[in-house]
């Protein structure tokens, strides 16, 4: 019985080690999401800006907005 508990333990370690592995490949992915966007609103000329309704200071809001949703 103290086999099965010693390998139980091994694999929800293993679990553990992916599951957290899988959660850093999930934030850079939103992090270079975010950048990619707040590069592409910086391009913008104040006039698009104005028309979207946006000003330069809260374009990293609106970014992390869009990508985190909060």
């Amino acid at each position: 019985m103290a086999y099965v508990s010693a390998n139980t333990a091994s694999v929800s370690l293993f679990a553990r080690i992916i599951n957290a592995f899988a959660n850093f490949r999930q934030a850079s992915a939103d992090h270079r999401l975010y950048m990619r966007t707040v590069n592409e609103l910086n391009q913008l000329s104040n006039r698009e800006l104005a028309d979207l309704g946006l000003s330069r200071g809260g374009l990293h809001g609106v970014a992390y907005e869009s990508v985190y949703g909060k």
